[in-house]
């Protein structure tokens, strides 16, 4: 179910397969799911601009999608963990931001679609 989207620079190098193991074993620490059931998706942005562009930093936007029901203390502690494994990885100037939001339980869906 969690579903982690990390919007970056796309010139910005860091090990994402590092990043996201690291943030699956957090979620699964914080609430109530398995590594397996999460899923991270890198989106590289073609271009980026940080205040008025002359601060030269990368930006890093991370969504953490997470079924409703959990407390703010479990949302906050996971935002903290997933910025704190953002700030191990992430070795140039860069503005980074992490919400944490709520699928609603009563329209969400999810499928592993065998294909035809």
């Amino acid at each position: 179910m969690p579903q982690i989207l990390v919007d970056h620079s796309a010139e910005l190098d860091f090990d994402r397969a590092a990043l996201a193991a690291e943030v699956h074993q957090a979620i699964t620490e914080v609430i109530d799911t398995t590594v397996a059931d999460c899923k991270t998706l890198f989106r590289p942005a073609g271009g980026h601009h940080v205040g008025d562009g002359t601060s030269g930093e990368a930006v890093v936007l991370v969504e953490v999608k997470i079924l409703a029901g959990r407390s703010a203390e479990q949302r906050a502690e996971l935002t903290a963990r997933v910025l704190a494994a953002l700030r191990a990885r992430i070795d140039r100037p860069a503005a980074i931001g992490v919400q944490v939001t709520e699928l609603d339980r009563d329209t969400y869906r999810f499928v592993h679609h065998p294909g035809r």
